[in-house]
């Protein structure tokens, strides 16, 4: 798999393997962590999630930037590792939320996110720019020996990407595993047993008391007597306190194992970095250019800056929609699938386990049509991708539909009985997360690969750093998911998302010819 493509790209994946474990650590717990441990709403809870996931990708722009302006990329990347570890620190430790200290607890608990996405802005982008470098040299080497060696060292490049991609997914698949079998060990060890729906209404009821709505304390009467296995089980504050604490630390304890997966992917790294490009050696071109020159080379950067910016705005739309599986695709996790066997956060390793599953599948069908002269490009890949991004979101507004599911807030108000009669099968997520994950992978592996064909030579990990931003923004609009989840029929809220990646699957089949043109492929 690797012998025909730069002899660094694997020792780059491993690398990036810490980073995607603490990635999918934060995807699957942020959102519920946050409403478990403070008793914030889901629509604080996503609104946190959305500016930390943001920051994450904005932040790899000022990464960028400062490797790009010191040409020191690999100190970059591995003091990203450093601050990142900082932050995952930070949130290990287990400090119990109270009416007394959330005003500075919380603070506390979003710098923490700071630094994680700090930390994440200096080496994500900047990585994938020394892919990228890779493959530049790679080509380079290739041209010397002919046209045809150089034909198939630039047709490499696609599917170099696709298996960087496939191998930082192996820490995502194992991520979302480590917090809640660390938490349901916790809860069995102190005497209880999970239940997601149990510390919304704990914090309802240390608010409220007995002023809280009969149903609601019904519900938790239920619960309570689950989680202890006692029916006579007495509901007061000692006892919503005591599981509420019980229940977050074992999540506490998930992120020291971010900070070892990044302290592994830091060794990694370190021990590999001669293998990498150094392109602080370069020496700057000195060559005398034309007039005319100049000004043809000026014009062919702003065509690229042009593609550049017009794939990054269909990429903002994307992960709007795909993002959507840390928010409101989690919260119908939690509310609206059987999680008695499966706990709601455990379904986040779908997506990386699909990655890994369906890489090799898709890079062999692209090689068949390759072979047989019927090459996609990556623009025109792209443009499939939102379509079966849209596939997923179409297959789950029908669903929801034939099930009558109302708003969530209405389903999390009806009694324990009538809404387990309600809940989804676990074949639902596994059937939406498929398709979510086919798109993934025809348009962010795909989208790094066209960012690194179309990037001028001094600006590549600024460029990388663009297309992190464009997930920025996108990111910056999840909260607008569970908004929807929680007031109307969840149907409703799906055909949003379908409708968008509609949108934007039109808008860039319109411009794939220019974006041909821009990288010099051709669709046959």
């Amino acid at each position: 798999m690797f012998k025909s493509h730069p002899k660094g790209l694997l020792a780059a994946a491993l690398s990036n393997m810490g980073e995607r474990f603490g990635y999918y650590i934060m995807n699957a717990v942020l959102v519920l962590f946050l409403c478990s441990k403070f008793g914030l709403s889901e629509e604080n809870s996503t609104l946190i999630y959305s500016f930390f996931y943001a920051g994450i990708y904005l932040l790899a722009l000022v990464g960028g930037w400062i490797a790009d302006k010191t040409q020191n990329y690999k100190g970059t990347i591995m003091t990203g590792l450093i601050v990142m570890a900082s932050g995952y620190v930070m949130l290990s430790i287990p400090i119990l939320s109270t009416s007394q200290n959330i005003y500075w607890l919380l603070p506390l608990t979003c710098l923490a996110l700071f630094i994680i996405a700090f930390g994440n802005g200096l080496f994500k982008g900047n990585l994938q720019a020394l892919v990228g470098q890779m493959y530049d040299n790679f080509e380079a080497e290739a041209a010397k020996q002919g046209e045809e060696a150089l034909k198939i060292a630039k047709s490499k490049r696609d599917s170099g990407f696709q298996i960087f991609y496939v191998f930082i997914n192996v820490g995502g698949v194992i991520a979302p595993f480590v917090a809640p079998l660390l938490r349901e060990w916790w809860l069995k060890t102190n005497g209880f047993l999970y239940n997601a729906k149990l510390p919304a209404l704990c914090h309802e009821y240390l608010e409220k008391g007995q002023q809280m709505a009969a149903g609601q304390i019904e519900n938790l009467q239920t619960l309570a007597a689950e989680v202890t296995g006692n029916a006579e089980t007495l509901i007061d504050a000692t006892f919503c306190t005591n599981y509420l604490q019980i229940f977050n630390e074992g999540v506490h304890y998930s992120f020291i194992a971010s900070v070892a997966a990044m302290l592994i992917s830091l060794t990694i790294f370190f021990f590999t970095k001669k293998i990498f490009p150094n392109p602080e050696k370069k020496v700057a071109a000195t060559s005398d250019y034309t007039p005319e020159e100049r000004a043809a080379a000026a014009k062919e950067i702003k065509q690229r800056l042009y593609a550049l910016f017009a794939v990054l705005f269909i990429a903002i739309f994307f992960w709007f929609a795909f993002h959507q599986n840390g928010t409101s695709l989690s919260l119908f996790a939690r509310d609206f699938v059987n999680s008695s066997s499966v706990a709601p956060e455990i379904w986040q390793a779908l997506n990386p386990f699909f990655v890994i599953v369906l890489t090799p599948v898709i890079i062999w069908f692209f090689g068949m049509l390759a072979t047989r002269g019927k090459v996609i490009s990556t623009p025109r890949k792209i443009a499939i991708g939102m379509a079966i991004a849209g596939t997923a979101y179409l297959f789950l507004m029908v669903y929801s539909m034939m099930q009558g599911y109302p708003s969530a807030n209405d389903f999390r108000a009806l009694p324990v009985a009538e809404s387990s009669a309600m809940l989804s099968g676990p074949w639902v997520l596994i059937v939406l997360y498929f398709f979510l994950t086919v798109a993934e992978l025809f348009i962010s592996p795909l989208g790094l690969s066209f960012v690194s064909k179309v990037a001028p030579k001094h600006l590549q990990g600024l460029c990388q750093g663009l297309w992190l931003g464009a997930t920025a923004v996108g990111n910056l609009m999840l909260w607008v998911g569970p908004l929807m989840y929680n007031a109307w029929p969840i149907w409703k809220a799906w055909a949003v998302f379908l409708t968008v990646c509609l949108i934007s699957m039109g808008i860039m089949l319109g411009m794939v010819k220019w974006l041909e043109r821009v990288t010099g492929e051709s669709a046959k």
